[in-house]
């Protein structure tokens, strides 16, 4: 331990995280890994039309093809369930949720869709098996335009009569909404696109499923984010008591949302392992997960802002189409919730309305994608602060001052309906704005339009705030949420001194290991190195939330937070016991606890554990063992924020954008470990920045995906980024111990708007007022031959 750490300061240090020897070094195992004796193989049939009813299947020939064990169909398949796939957040009690299998029977409704289960003895079996398949098919016009989807011109689900699957809205004062706009001196309506984006995870989809030799309880590997969840839900679809399904996610490689669902696979695997009595194993090839694993965002949103002549807001006004895809995955009607209570951002905006029309396409289902909603509301909101500052005349960076939430308000009541637990906005843009020199950069973008450059500079702001720590359980309760948003943890101290932590958190990148030993370190007094977090099994952690919505610390942190300290509080009333002293007598620092004024009478926590492991003299009534278990249910979410900027270069001859610069000033509350909150910055603006730039998952006329591989779909790489210059404020959040907030999104929520902003913003004095996204050359430079041609 360093001297800080000796001293009980673990939080707060930099530390490299534990998870990265083995994960660098290749000896991590991921589900594809794992050898499983007499595994099973399959493969998926998979629909290449976006809408068409199956006339017929024909599996004669696969069944012929060596190896081969079985090729199921939807019929085939049908008594092992015992319901539908589940959704798990029916938004509205009216809500149109089609009946969604894992094998399509009748109809297949996206590219992609599953028809078929091919399982052989070995993946090439099953193959080429798979292509053997004949499926004939009727094809049916798909319904792919969102804004057409919603005017109910086609429809996909004839019993419902309609696309939408529900309208959901937020209006606390419909009459003050109306007023304001009437009277507002500056009226600004914009209207914005984000395209689905494929998540693109390092590891695709891994499921595998072993049963045991009498066949009636299984253990369920998965490369989920959910082990928890996933384990629920399973029981629930599958007819299985969940005390005979053991879910184990081994190391995850990546997730971004993606991995937080049921997927039809999971499903099968399952089904057919029980049937077969074998283990059964898939693995999702790159191509399959572009149409196969859930899509993120695809919105519409036409925002309205009404404000006074000094570019005070008074109103703000949402309407959302938000893409559903062909069927409901487990939180796809939520996810446009997530943002719906924070389109007017981090600013004092008395007046709010808010509705979103949730519509089925004939595309992949979408789901929970790094930031799920807030990302969205944010962009809209930013977008739009940057058209009513350039309405008016006032540089960006003003309006947005004269907009924050004070500081003296907090905890706010927003017009919404949240209440921000702890903000401080001003100082956290002026950083930003200092660390990027702002009025030099200003400077050198006027020099260049006077010079008539080539080159232009753009400047963007985006300043967010987010709503992390998807809890607590009553709210999510009365947002129709079908599971809580506590979480549990044990912590253990065994009677060699060593630490044992079981989390209900599991992680897939974040750092867990690493940050929940600091945490467990910090309150207990023991090294780092001597504290064991165990995470991600069932049999071992039974009771969980798992790993979403930048909850993991907020939340799952506290719950450790709460238990490390109720196994000091246990100690003390041992050692208070053997030392003969009570218990306010005594004082505890750096693992042991001392009599106040006799320092040299003490005992150590290693002491404390093995007596209390031998149970020899314990207090009257005090249970052996030295551990404790907590269920953490917060009492409200928890609200980060920042000031992103991105300096743009727009080439006016190609349309090529290159991101020159992006400042990040991020509060995220108190700090665990600053080297852990740098990379999550790092990873999710890179993700903003590919939505602003590069990313879109996009479809031809027939609701084929043409952007299949990687080859067409973009992710970018450290060539096409700068290096990030970050910094930080602390404004602690008061409704947990740690007084933290969460950090995992942040990156993915700024940046996107940071960066369109800075387009806009480079090709303002030509008369350009909104860029869509990505931000390509061909895009961006159709804008400037529009713009020149209207001058």
């Amino acid at each position: 331990m360093s001297a800080a750490e000796a001293k009980g300061g673990v939080i707060g240090t930099r530390k490299l995280r534990r998870e990265d020897p083995e994960l660098l070094a290749g000896k991590a195992r991921f589900a594809d890994d794992l050898v499983i004796p007499g595994a099973l193989y399959m493969v998926m049939v998979r629909s290449p039309f976006a809408h068409a009813r199956i006339r017929s299947i024909d599996v004669e020939s696969a069944l012929g093809v060596p190896g081969v064990v079985g090729a199921y169909t939807g019929a085939d398949l049908a008594g092992e369930w015992a319901g539908p796939m589940p959704c798990a957040w029916p938004v509205t009690p009216d809500m149109k949720n089609p009946p969604h299998f894992p094998l399509a029977t009748e109809v297949a409704r996206y590219a992609g869709d599953g028809v078929v289960a091919v399982v052989a003895t070995t993946k090439t079996a099953a193959v080429d098996a798979a292509a053997l398949v004949s499926v004939e098919y009727e094809e049916l016009s798909p319904v792919l335009d969102l804004e057409e989807a919603a005017s109910d011109s086609e429809v996909i689900y004839e019993d419902f009569g309609t696309n939408a699957s529900f309208v959901w809205s937020v209006e606390p004062d419909p009459d003050g909404v109306r007023q304001a706009f009437d009277q507002a001196a500056v009226v600004v309506s914009e209207r914005y696109v984000h395209p689905r984006l494929i998540p693109a995870a390092m590891e695709p989809r891994a499921i595998a499923v072993v049963p045991s030799p009498m066949g009636d309880e299984y253990v369920v590997y998965s490369s989920t984010q959910i082990p928890h969840i996933l384990r629920v839900m399973l029981a629930l679809t599958a007819g299985i008591s969940e005390t005979k399904l053991r879910v184990v996610a081994p190391s995850v490689g990546g997730a971004f949302g993606s991995k937080l669902d049921v997927y039809a696979e999971e499903l099968l695997c399952l089904a057919l392992a029980r049937r077969l009595k074998q283990p059964v194993r898939f693995t999702e090839e790159r191509g399959e997960a572009t149409m196969a694993t859930v899509h993120g965002r695809g919105q519409v949103q036409q925002i309205e802002l009404a404000a006074d002549q000094d570019g005070k807001v008074l109103a703000v006004r949402a309407n959302i189409l938000a893409d559903m895809g062909a069927y409901l995955q487990l939180v796809t009607p939520g996810v446009p919730l997530l943002g719906a209570f924070l389109y007017h951002g981090l600013y004092d905006i008395p007046n709010y309305s808010f509705t979103c029309k949730g519509v089925f396409t004939n595309k992949t289902p979408t789901d929970a994608y790094r930031g799920a909603g807030r990302p969205e509301a944010t962009f809209a909101i930013e977008r739009a602060m940057d058209t009513l500052a350039d309405k008016l005349g006032i540089d960006p960076a003003e309006i947005r001052r004269r907009n924050f939430i004070p500081a003296d308000k907090f905890p706010y009541s927003s017009a919404a309906g949240l209440s921000f637990d702890s903000g401080n906005y001003g100082p956290n843009l002026e950083k930003a704005l200092d660390l990027a020199g702002y009025s030099a950069l200003r400077e050198e973008q006027a020099r260049r339009v006077a010079a008539g450059d080539s080159h232009l500079l753009g400047i963007g702001i985006s300043c967010y705030v987010e709503m992390c720590g998807l809890a607590p359980s009553r709210v999510l309760g009365a947002l129709s949420y079908g599971a809580g948003g506590w979480e549990a943890a044990t912590v253990r101290v065994l009677p060699t001194a060593k630490v044992q932590v079981v989390t209900g958190s599991a992680p897939h990148g974040q750092g867990h290991e690493t940050s929940w030993s600091m945490i467990v370190a910090d309150r207990l007094g023991v090294p780092p190195e001597d504290v064991e977090v165990l995470h991600s099994d069932t049999s071992i952690s039974p009771l969980g939330m798992d790993t979403y919505g930048s909850r993991s610390l907020s939340v799952g942190g506290s719950a450790i937070f709460v238990a490390a300290d109720k196994v000091v509080e246990k100690a003390r009333k041992i050692a208070a016991h053997q030392l003969e002293v009570a218990e306010e007598d005594l004082e505890f620092a750096s693992g042991s606890f001392k009599v106040k004024g006799s320092p040299d009478r003490e005992m150590p926590l290693a002491g404390i554990a093995f007596e209390a492991f031998t149970a020899h003299n314990l207090p009257d009534g005090l249970e052996p063992n030295l551990e404790a278990s907590v269920t953490w249910d917060p009492p409200n979410f928890t609200f980060p924020n920042g000031s992103h900027i991105a300096v743009v270069d727009v080439d006016q001859e190609t349309g090529a954008v290159e991101l020159l610069r992006y400042i990040a000033v991020d509060d995220c509350g108190n700090q665990i470990n600053p080297m852990i909150v740098e990379g999550q910055i790092h990873g999710g603006i890179a993700q903003g920045v590919a939505q602003a730039l590069f990313e879109e998952a996009s479809y031809d006329s027939e609701g084929t995906l043409v952007t299949a591989s990687l080859a067409d779909y973009l992710v970018p790489s450290a060539a096409e980024l700068p290096s990030f210059e970050l910094a930080n404020t602390v404004t602690p959040s008061p409704t947990n111990p740690l007084g933290v907030k969460g950090i995992g999104e942040a990156g993915a929520i700024g940046s996107a708007p940071a960066v369109i902003n800075a387009i806009v913003d480079a090709l303002g004095h030509l008369g350009v007022t909104n860029c869509p996204m990505p931000a390509t050359p061909e895009r961006v430079w159709k804008l400037l031959q529009q713009a020149k041609a209207h001058k």
